[in-house]
């Protein structure tokens, strides 16, 4: 818009100008002048160009209209303006704000007028239509009006009626209130129908849904007892809930020694037994009634007894289904074996068992914390002692058949070692199963009783055996020197035994613990003293009494041989055990004294031979201070040709090899024999040297007697010809009988 216009001056007061200037002035810009300029625009908005043929038309049938709805118009105006409209054509710029300016009130005028009519035709329906509702509000208001008079009506006849109806409602709410009371209270302290037909009816198993039932009678008597310990005492709803639930406390016991009576019979037929969830439940729910569940497993351990029994003679007579496993008397020919597969099956019996109790009695979970053969804990809980006992029951048939085979079986045995084999497997066996069953149970005093029986056969073959050794006789013209048959056979035998008995320790030491260095020892010998004294003190005997009875005729050494090699013999069989030592203490006592006779009887062989024992022997016969030279048998001459003989058996092989002692089966005894009369030939040698180098024995020429002949008075040389050293010599001790 254009900058508003300076105001005229003064002195030019044109109306037109003024005019000009107030239109200029003027603002459009408010809502008002812009809806009322709308106005205008929509009133003389130019029409839309008509076809030349129909303009004509067009616009005389709107003056027509115009002309009919302006009635009452100057009939002057309408003509002239319908002759405006026939005559245009087209419009012509400016003519719309002319016919505006001119017609303006008149057309505003007649607009309002035609709007005014249609109003009031409008208005005309409306209050036609109000009169006709006015007439169905009265005829409402009057129908309203008589049922405001029966509705009074029926209130004052109904009145009492409705106190009434109040009254009822409220006593509903009131018994609502206690039917819900009520029920919650028999939902607490009274059982459902379906919970009593399972505790009471046969037909219902005993399962989840028993359980749950007897759950909650358990619960409402707990809950009873709490109820009746108030202060009034006892009511008698308490005491009858109490009395019935207990009666179908009483109902459900029964029914579960029944089912469980019913089971135990079915499922003890079977050897693989499988503890379902629903029998460890009733087993353990009548714990707490002992008379009752000893009724039930009894049923269970007879049941099991009698299985027992028939599938342990099924497994000997017939074995497993298809012939696998064979039959186990089909190796009655083999003793050990037949008594090994007979423990082995009851042994194998006994772990299923165990483990079928503990699935019955619900130890398992604790058992799973023991280790693979680590020893079972034997609590005093009421549960073990009933699985002590079941199983005690379960396997007792299992005792008379066993022991009568095993007990034929070790006594038609012939051979020692098969019986203390077989001894040592009941031993092992009986150590086993105590683990597991007890020590007080059937099977182990019947185990116990036949290990010993065992070991009694096997102890009375070896006596046997030892007085059959004692009864052997030798053949007298014999010239051997070795340990004789009959003592290899028995020694054979005791290596046999004691290798047995070496193997029967180390199982007792897995089954009871090792014991601690000299302590296990000390068990291990004094367990196999009776056995040593049994076997090798004959074997002793027979042989000091052969040696006697054999070598009469014969020199002592022969005898003293004999025994040194048997006695070396026997020893050599118990060396390799650690807890023969006692018994191998008491055979070197004995070799030790045979080796000092060997020693005297060797020097003196050696004295004799070497030819100093002419002057020895003389030199004894001396009586009291007379020279030793003035005895005839041992004058110089006679000393002379005794230490040339001497001299010349020092040049001979028998010094370092004498065939006396190739006899002995040891050559480290030989040896030390040998050694031990050379030590003593030399100390010999070194006395007649003293004495014959002393004034007092009036040898002539002394030291050219003694250094004509070697060793040429010398002991030194002497031990180097021997081969000793002179300290290892020393150490024999003095001599004896005046240097010898």
């Amino acid at each position: 818009m254009a900058s508003s216009p300076k105001s005229p001056p003064a002195h030019a007061p044109n109306p037109l100008s003024l005019r000009l200037y107030k239109v200029l002035a003027a603002n459009f810009d408010d809502d008002a002048t812009r809806e009322a300029l709308d106005t205008l625009a929509e009133l003389y908005a130019p029409a839309a160009p008509l076809p030349p043929q129909l303009k004509g038309k067009e616009v005389l049938r709107e003056h027509d209209e115009e002309a009919e709805a302006e009635a009452g118009e100057d009939a002057d105006d309408a003509e002239k303006s319908r002759g405006a409209a026939e005559v245009l054509d087209e419009p012509v710029s400016g003519e719309i704000a002319a016919n505006a300016r001119k017609n303006l009130r008149r057309d505003v005028e007649a607009k309002l007028a035609e709007s005014s009519r249609r109003f009031l035709a409008a208005f005309a329906e409306v209050d036609k239509q109000l009169d006709t509702l006015s007439e169905h509000l009265g005829a409402m208001r009057a129908r309203c009006d008589e049922a405001q008079t029966q509705l009074q009506t029926t209130n004052e006849a109904c009145r009492s009626l409705l106190d009434r109806a109040g009254s009822l409602r409220e006593q509903r709410h009131d018994v609502t209130t206690r039917q819900s009371i009520v029920n919650a209270f028999l939902d607490r302290f009274a059982l459902r129908p379906d919970e009593v037909e399972a505790i009471v009816a046969r037909d219902v198993p005993v399962n989840r849904r028993f359980f749950a039932a007897m759950d909650k009678a358990e619960r409402i008597c707990a809950d009873c007892r709490v109820l009746m310990a108030a202060e009034h005492g006892p009511t008698k709803a308490g005491v009858d809930i109490l009395t019935t639930n207990t009666q179908y406390l009483e109902q459900a016991v029964t029914k579960i020694v029944r089912w469980c009576s019913f089971e135990f019979r079915q499922m003890g037929r079977d050897a693989q037994l499988e503890v379902d969830p629903a029998m460890r439940e009733a087993v353990r729910r009548l714990r707490g009634r002992p008379a009752e569940l000893a009724e039930a497993l009894s049923v269970l351990s007879q049941t099991r007894q009698a299985t027992l029994l028939s599938a342990f003679t099924v497994a000997l007579t017939r074995g497993g289904r298809g012939g696998l496993p064979r039959p186990i008397e089909l190796h009655a020919h083999d003793p050990l074996r037949y008594v090994g597969d007979m423990l082995a099956w009851v042994h194998q019996a006994i772990a299923a068992e165990r483990e079928f109790l503990e699935g019955l009695f619900g130890r398992r979970a604790e058992e799973g914390r023991r280790m693979v053969g680590a020893p079972r804990t034997r609590g005093d809980s009421p549960e073990e002692e009933w699985m002590a006992e079941l199983m005690d029951r379960a396997v007792s048939g299992l005792c008379t058949p066993l022991k009568v085979r095993v007990q034929q079986t070790v006594r038609s045995q012939e051979s020692a070692i098969t019986a203390y084999r077989i001894a040592n497997l009941l031993q092992f066996y009986l150590l086993t199963m105590q683990r597991t069953i007890g020590e007080d149970a059937t099977l182990s005093r019947a185990l116990r009783e036949m290990t010993d029986f065992a070991f009694k056969v096997f102890y009375d073959a070896v006596e046997a055996q030892g007085r059959s050794i004692l009864r052997v006789r030798l053949e007298l013209d014999d010239p051997a020197l070795t340990p004789p048959l009959a003592i290899l056979d028995h020694a054979q035998v005791l290596r046999e035994i004691l290798l047995v008995y070496e193997s029967s320790l180390g199982d007792e030491a897995s089954l009871r613990g090792s014991g601690a260095g000299a302590t296990a020892d000390d068990a291990a010998a004094e367990g196999c003293r009776a056995i040593l004294d049994r076997m090798v003190d004959p074997a002793i005997e027979m042989c000091v009494v052969a040696a006697e009875e054999k070598h009469k005729s014969r020199p002592s050494w022969d005898r003293e041989v004999f025994v040194i090699n048997a006695m070396t013999y026997l020893q050599g069989v118990l060396q390799p055990f650690a807890f023969t030592g006692e018994k191998q203490g008491v055979i070197q006592g004995l070799v030790e004294g045979r080796v000092v006779q060997l020693i005297e009887d060797h020097y003196a062989n050696l004295l004799a031979g070497s030819g100093l024992g002419e002057i020895i022997d003389a030199w004894a016969t001396r009586q009291g201070t007379e020279p030793l030279s003035h005895l005839p048998s041992a004058s110089t001459s006679r000393l002379q040709a005794a230490l040339h003989r001497f001299s010349g058996w020092l040049t001979s092989n028998t010094v370092d090899h004498p065939p006396r002692l190739a006899a002995l089966g040891v050559q480290s005894l030989a040896a030390r024999v040998h050694r031990a009369a050379l030590s003593r030939l030399v100390r010999t040698y070194r006395h007649l040297c003293e004495e014959v180098r002393r004034p007092e024995n009036k040898y002539e020429a002394a030291a050219t007697v003694l250094g004509s002949e070697r060793p040429f008075g010398q002991v030194h040389l002497l031990w180097q010809i021997f081969g000793i050293e002179e300290e290892q010599a020393e150490e024999t001790g003095p001599l004896r009988d005046g240097g010898r």
